[in-house]
């Protein structure tokens, strides 16, 4: 009798990894303000009590699950480019022609995670939207600085304002993850990344 009053009293043990993964899948479909708990604790095989347990509330799920994107190549493919390629041209170029094909890949929800999960987000979860703002607006700023660097070894040129530039494929990119949510598959995003491309205003490789 001890020893099953202590099984009860004892947490249910689940692949903690399985179960985020499962989180970040709903989150990424359906965005905060949609997912309930209850949903939740379905898609991840656990019980609410094992939930807060080990994640603590929605919120601090939602931030688990938020990082755990970022490490997904959904969610590293943006700074690879900017890393790995040698020119600005080429790395925007290859963020936007990956972007294509990952957004609409049918093995994961459709588009960023980071831009569909704030949608509908109710006041009471302005932090939620807030967080996603400023994961979207750093991206903003990386993206700025390469071209800042390519402005400065004369890729672009002088007359170029590099914000708006990068404001302006930022606007392509959330456009690209909206369209594949509404349907678009890779071929129609792939072709939006090319007339994208065709407006960059300095030399072009690749």
């Amino acid at each position: 009798m001890g020893e099953a009053g202590a099984t009860r009293g004892r947490p249910r043990s689940f692949d903690r990894d399985a179960a985020l993964a499962a989180a970040v899948r709903l989150f990424w479909e359906r965005g905060y303000g949609a997912t309930s708990i209850g949903e939740l604790t379905e898609a991840m095989g656990i019980r609410p009590a094992s939930l807060y347990a080990a994640f603590g509330d929605k919120r601090s799920l939602f931030e688990e699950a938020v990082a755990a994107y970022g490490r997904t190549p959904a969610g590293t493919f943006m700074g690879a480019a900017l890393e790995e390629e040698p020119t600005a041209y080429r790395a925007f170029a290859r963020i936007l022609r990956e972007a294509a094909r990952i957004y609409a890949d049918p093995s994961h929800p459709a588009g960023c995670m980071t831009i569909t999960a704030a949608a509908n987000v109710a006041p009471q979860d302005a932090e939620v939207g807030a967080r996603l703002k400023g994961l979207r607006n750093a991206n903003l700023v990386v993206w700025e600085s390469r071209l800042r660097a390519a402005q400065r070894t004369g890729e672009l040129p002088e007359r170029v304002n590099p914000r708006a530039l990068a404001g302006y494929f930022a606007t392509i990119i959330q456009g690209m993850s909206q369209r594949s949510c509404d349907g678009a598959g890779p071929d129609e995003l792939a072709e939006i990344a090319e007339l994208a491309l065709a407006a960059w205003p300095g030399d072009r490789e690749g």
